[in-house]
């Protein structure tokens, strides 16, 4: 398991990651983070996971929040369950209960953007190919 961060991440890309580590820490599914910054100004990274049980995405909310420096600055879903999002500003999180995340695909809505996927052993780029 992930000891708490005894510093900030230095750049977004950073707080992405750790926060990958975090929900993978606590057995999230398909973690991954979508680079937004060229699309959109409402922030420059999404961290998306997901979860088959409301516990568990209560678990892996709860994890993020506990271990990163940085509060987030505003949670909406929390009390549902279904859909929970973590606004760091720089990062929104989104924590899906699977069929959830099935249903909304945000991973299709931003397909134009460099994503890069997370498991327990490493990350890997799945940047979109460019014609």
């Amino acid at each position: 398991m992930t000891n708490p961060t005894s510093h900030p991440a230095d750049t977004p890309g950073d707080l992405a990651a750790e926060i990958a580590q975090f929900a993978l820490d606590k057995k999230a599914d398909h973690v991954l983070s979508i680079d937004v910054k060229k699309l959109t100004s409402i922030t420059d990274q999404f961290v998306i996971c997901s979860a088959d049980t409301n516990i568990q995405v209560k678990a892996i909310a709860d994890g993020i929040r506990k271990n990163t420096v940085h509060k987030p600055t505003r949670i909406e879903g929390y009390e549902q369950l279904n859909w929970v999002l973590l606004d760091y500003i720089d990062i929104i999180v989104h924590i899906f209960k699977t069929t959830e995340r099935n249903y909304y695909n945000l991973e299709k809505l931003w397909a134009d953007a460099p994503k890069t996927e997370y498991n327990d052993d490493h990350f890997t780029s799945a940047n979109p190919s460019t014609n």
